[in-house]
């Protein structure tokens, strides 16, 4: 049974108190900036009358979002350490709904200075220097101008956006707090299955574990088949319909604006996908003779090839290891892991009540924080390699950006985190002489292939699937998406593998197809950080000042612009290739260990 967080001592635990010394304090912030908020009143209809209000509008905006910001991150890091915590529970609640009231006061605003020119903004802008720190901010909001619509409708739609945004909530409490999978065998003992285990037994080594584990969750989703799709669909009509309102040409055009990413981009990773789907066949056949299967199931693919380690990492041990792995970003970056660990970054607690799975969030004016469970496993320490790279993005861009400009998009977000577990991967092959460690590090890289460049582009172009079949005027049904599914399970895992129907249900436990062409970004992050991290692995001349140069960047360049910084193109094919050549070579070394016997 899991301990109580009381239980546990101060360096297991974030230091919140950086943000507000206690809970009392957050409160007090809270009704002074609830009261605040009356004062963007006094702005409306004046804004653009001279560069002085202009400066003083976005000036205030910035210190009231500031300060939101640290209120926001106090909610919900208390909230998320211990959500049965009946306290945090209504102050993050209160927090969530000065957000809403926020964005209802600041409604008028984008609005309001989209009635003039931009040349009346270059002229403000050469009249008071100080109002130059909010160019970038002002270039955003004019790129946008085709796509905001009038004050009273913006107003209207932030007071609607938990209602407008609420299919994902109904999916999530439906199968969070409502679905039970029943018990599965394992070593002889029932054991139950949740959605959280489910990922530990599809890797089990035992093929009757990862089959129960498989058929017992799809049936579950196959039976509430109609309301979940039914939700989806909603999701995705509320996407459509937000691209007509804003005069987008469509959904995905609309997705991809704020980060001025073109479709090609989106387009092209699936076609590049489509074209390099060999390496990955070529695995799942290694796979299937390693693992002795006359055939190799889709849940199959998931297994480990190993038995699970016994081994145990402590605390200091994941400290230290992941200091050493990370060596090759430099003196610096070494500084900044001391800083995290030693300073109260990092919640380890694996308390009863703690939100489940790992994040990073960041708060400007104090610092990055990261939550995770940590049990003492190697996976927990390459998760906690992942984190600390958002965390040290996070940081490299507050202390070189403005609060304005220091929030980069999430399209560049997964490259530093992936450059770390790369790093991490390169660094416990070379140090390890054992043959099935070796094996084990290598096949979960070609997990991390198979699931993060070849699952999420599966997954990317299903999303454009649904978009598309709507657009075109087509209801979408649970068959509709079922069989699309299945189809593209079929086209990715090739013809090695046998792809059970139960798949079909996948889509419906996927969260992330709730958060609006989201998932592509895994695989183009991860194409980036293959190629960024084998560079600075390898230590060739400038990779890693410019690495740091990029990390440091926040939002001041797009992000294709940003990754360029970095040394890599992602509207050319070579960046991809070079990814696909290392797995490539991966894959050689797999077939390498497993030795002539196996595969034969």
């Amino acid at each position: 049974m899991a301990k109580l967080r009381k239980e546990f001592s101060s360096e297991y635990k974030w230091n919140t108190k950086d943000l507000f010394n206690s809970d009392d304090e957050c409160l007090l912030e809270l009704e002074l900036l609830d009261k605040e908020l009356e004062k963007y009143q006094n702005y409306q209809n004046k804004i653009m009358d001279s560069a002085k209000n202009l400066y003083e509008l976005l000036s205030f905006d910035s210190d009231i979002s500031m300060r939101l910001e640290k209120l926001y991150i106090y909610g919900h890091t208390n909230h998320d350490a211990e959500t049965t915590n009946v306290f945090y529970q209504e102050l993050f609640g209160k927090i969530k709904n000065l957000a809403v009231k926020h964005a209802a006061a600041t409604a008028y605003i984008v609005p309001e200075i989209l009635k003039s020119e931009y040349s009346l903004v270059e002229k403000y802008l050469k009249e008071l220097k100080d109002l130059q720190k909010y160019e970038l901010t002002l270039k955003h909001i004019f790129r946008s101008k085709e796509h905001i619509l009038s004050s009273e409708v913006e107003s209207a739609l932030s007071q609607y956006a938990n209602v407008i945004d609420s299919a994902e909530d109904i999916a999530s409490s439906l199968t969070d707090s409502d679905f039970s999978y029943g018990n599965i065998t394992v070593d002889g003992e029932e054991v139950e299955l949740t959605d959280s285990n489910y990922s530990l037994f599809v890797r089990s080594n035992d093929g009757i574990v990862r089959a129960s584990a498989f058929t017992k969750i799809h049936e579950k989703y196959a039976e509430f088949k109609n309301t979940l799709a039914n939700t989806l669909r909603v999701e995705v009509e509320k996407n459509i319909v937000n691209a007509k309102l804003r005069n987008y040409k469509n959904s995905l055009e609309a997705s991809l604006f704020k980060n001025e990413i073109d479709s090609k981009v989106y387009t092209n990773l699936i076609d590049s996908v489509h074209n390099n789907l060999e390496p990955l066949y070529k695995y799942f056949g290694l796979k299937k003779k390693i693992l002795g299967l006359d055939e190799l199931h889709i849940y199959d693919t998931y297994a480990d090839i190993t038995k699970s380690s016994k081994k145990k990492y402590s605390y200091e041990d994941a400290t230290k290891l992941i200091k050493k792995a990370l060596e090759p970003l430099g003196e610096n970056y070494q500084t900044l892991l001391d800083k995290a660990f030693n300073e109260g970054w990092i919640d380890w607690a694996n308390n009863e009540g703690k939100r489940g799975g790992a994040y990073c969030t960041a708060c400007y004016s104090v610092h990055p924080y990261v939550l995770m469970s940590y049990e003492e496993t190697l996976e927990d320490i390459s998760t906690l390699a992942h984190e600390l790279g958002h965390a040290m993005h996070y940081y490299y861009a507050c202390q070189n950006q403005s609060f304005e400009d220091y929030g980069y998009s999430i399209f560049v977000a997964e490259v530093a985190s992936q450059v770390n577990e790369i790093l991490l991967s390169r660094y416990l092959l070379e140090n390890t002489a054992s043959k099935e460690e070796k094996l084990k590090i290598i096949d979960d890289l070609l997990q991390k292939y198979k699931s993060t460049i070849f699952r999420q582009t599966m997954f990317a172009e299903f999303e454009l699937f649904m978009h598309e079949y709507m657009e075109q005027g087509n209801v979408l049904t649970h068959e509709v998406m079922g069989n699309k599914y299945y189809e593209l399970n079929e086209l990715y895992f090739g013809d090695g593998v046998l792809v059970d129907d139960l798949i079909r249900h996948e889509y419906l436990r996927i969260p992330h197809f709730y958060m609006n062409y989201y998932v592509y970004q895994y695989a183009t992050g991860f194409t980036a950080a293959v190629s960024i991290a084998n560079k600075i692995y390898e230590g060739k001349k400038d990779v890693l000042e410019n690495y740091l140069e990029f990390l440091k960047l926040g939002c001041t360049k797009n992000p294709i612009d940003s990754l360029k910084v970095a040394g890599v193109d992602m509207t050319s094919g070579e960046v991809f290739a070079d990814c696909l050549n290392y797995m490539d070579e991966l894959v050689l070394e797999y077939e390498k260990l497993l030795g002539s016997e196996n595969c034969e």
